[in-house]
């Protein structure tokens, strides 16, 4: 038997490189892209939650990711009325305000993005050094580059990280609250608990899938020590139990002080719900909106250690999907969602070089021996990945964002990264492989970048063919109006326009775009159009017709453009050639 080779110390300047290469990726995929559906509503409700100490804007998500994307903004200065932030106090006004904000500051909003944008750039860094370090601990230096790589480089990271939604900077925070908790395990002691809680408490501030963190962690937590009857206990269980309170209580305390202990410890009953699972069968409301099914109870008593924004953000959340949507997949509109929307998503969405790794290092660890670290620190990176993935994908009411499962990427990744145990291991048949489908999986996403918004792996027919797979923010949120402007720029044959844009908010003559309306609803005329591809695919069918027709160009990848001829539109419809 050969000595054991001494572990390599971390590769840090490659590290650096990559993650240097990613933050110029995310900044200059900010300035070329336009405002998204959600950004306006995000960054006035950053905004007002710094000038006013308020969080009614935007309820349904937390505020750490805003709270970042609008010190910037504050920074270089904006416009708005006075009252612009409070038009409609109750309910979801955060578009409202947003298309104040957009009025107000007129064409310097488009600046005003990007530095919002790029705001959140150091969420994603953050994210990408825990994911490089995590990798490092468990399968060495050239696992922790290649797990770094597919971080640095995946469409869906660079997608939602270019822009100032909450989705990556979530999947950063959750990464890093899962390593440092992992850490605690391993090692158990009061520094590292205190690391652990403060790191729950930041991610519980970035999107609310994490509550499913404070279920999780005992339960691991739980599964670790029952695992150390075969194992040297390094501490009596009473103690590491107190640590674990700890964790858990710091987390709820960060994130109550993140709303500025906004309406913390209001009692149950006096809260008014809009959903059923909390406010009470409708039929049981007397006619009212909003109900309470504690409030006659002794629960009803009870403090809720939550700050009271937070809470009526859940309880909106549980009304949309309870209420159920309109959802697209394959071509096919059902009023809510499927099982396995995400599945199907993840499946076509991540490149094939990155699932390739996946199912080398499952094949390795199975196969050979020397590929996996210990169970319990296999569990620890299976564990949240598997709890998001369920959570998310019970919640039918409605499937529209792939986003909502971004965080289990990062662990994917860290368990794709030891194929690269292959090296010190001298299995170069599977080093070679594991090379190319590294390769494949940056080669495939920096292809389309930095439309990296609309990426669709080679499977799907890569994002020209992404449209008749899944819709919404999967491919045209609206990113792309600041690339038509500069295709129309080219063009200047292109006269009369008529545009079908999928964000009513942004205003198109805000960066100089001139057109004759909306294309007709019934069918073909002559002409210049161009059309958001989720608008072709609308429940109304209105824009439908043009799939009959192959389009001209592309802009980015959410946008088609067509020229219509007189005997063409003859041809498919019932226009009349003169």
């Amino acid at each position: 038997m050969q000595p054991r080779e001494p572990k390599a110390p971390p590769p840090w300047r490659t590290a650096a490189v990559l993650l240097s290469l990613q933050a110029l990726l995310l900044a200059w995929g900010a300035l070329r892209h336009s405002p998204g559906w959600d950004e306006p509503g995000h960054l006035v409700a950053g905004l007002s939650h710094w000038r006013y100490g308020r969080f009614e804007l935007y309820r349904v998500n937390p505020p750490l990711v805003r709270l970042a994307a609008a010190v910037p903004v504050a920074i270089a200065g904006y416009e708005m009325p006075e009252d612009g932030f409070f038009y409609y106090p109750q309910g979801r006004a955060e578009h409202s305000v947003g298309e104040t904000f957009l009025r107000s500051n007129g064409a310097r909003s488009f600046f005003l993005f990007t530095l919002a944008r790029w705001g959140c750039i150091p969420l994603v860094l953050l994210g990408g050094y825990f994911v490089f370090r995590w990798a490092y601990d468990l399968y060495g230096a050239a696992a922790s580059l290649v797990a770094l790589a597919l971080w640095c480089f995946c469409p869906n990271v660079l997608g939602n990280g270019q822009l100032l939604t909450p989705d990556a900077g979530a999947t950063a925070l959750g990464v890093v609250a899962a390593y440092l908790f992992w850490r605690w395990l391993n090692a158990s002691g009061w520094r590292s608990a205190y690391s652990a809680g403060l790191a729950l408490g930041l991610a519980e501030l970035t999107k609310t899938t994490w509550l499913v963190l404070f279920l999780l962690w005992p339960l691991l937590w739980l599964l670790r020590r029952l695992a150390a009857r075969k194992l040297p206990a390094t501490r009596p269980w009473i103690g590491e139990a107190g640590q674990l309170g700890v964790i858990l209580l710091l987390g709820v305390f960060v994130l109550n002080l993140g709303y500025g202990l906004e309406g913390s410890g209001t009692k149950l009953g006096k809260f008014s719900f809009t959903s059923e699972a909390l406010g009470g069968p409708k039929s049981a409301r007397e006619g009212a909106d909003t109900g309470n099914r504690f409030a006659a109870t002794w629960l009803g008593r009870l403090p809720v250690p939550l700050p009271k924004n937070y809470v009526l953000g859940i309880d909106i959340q549980r009304a949309d999907f309870e209420n159920k949507m309109w959802s697209y997949l394959l071509g096919q509109w059902q009023l809510g969602g499927w099982w396995y929307y995400y599945l199907y998503g993840l499946a076509i969405k991540v490149p094939l070089g990155a699932w390739g790794l996946m199912v080398l290092a499952l094949l390795a660890a199975v196969v050979r021996r020397g590929y996996a670290a210990s169970w319990m620190d296999e569990v620890m990176l299976l564990a949240p990945l598997a709890a998001v993935l369920a959570l998310v994908s019970s919640q039918t009411g409605f499937n529209h964002h792939l986003r909502y499962v971004l965080p289990v990427l990062p662990f994917a990744y860290i368990v794709a990264s030891k194929t690269a145990k292959a090296f010190p291991l001298g299995h170069r048949g599977t080093a070679l492989l594991a090379a190319a489908l590294l390769l494949w999986s940056v080669a495939s996403s920096l292809w389309i970048y930095p439309h990296s918004l609309s990426y669709y792996n080679e499977a799907a027919g890569g994002p020209a063919a992404g449209h008749y797979h899944l819709g919404n923010s999967n491919m045209d949120w609206g990113q792309d109006l600041l690339f038509l402007k500069r295709w129309l720029d080219r063009h200047p044959e292109v006269s009369p326009l008529r545009l079908a844009y999928d964000l009513p908010l942004v205003d198109p003559a805000l960066v100089g775009i001139e057109h004759a309306g909306s294309p007709p609803t019934q069918g073909p005329e002559p002409g210049w159009y161009v059309v958001s591809v989720n608008l072709i695919h609308r429940l109304g069918g209105e824009y439908e017709y043009f799939l009959e027709f192959e389009p001209v160009d592309r802009v980015g990848y959410s946008m088609h453009v067509y020229h219509i001829t007189p005997e063409e539109a003859a041809r498919s419809g019932g226009y009349q050639v003169k």
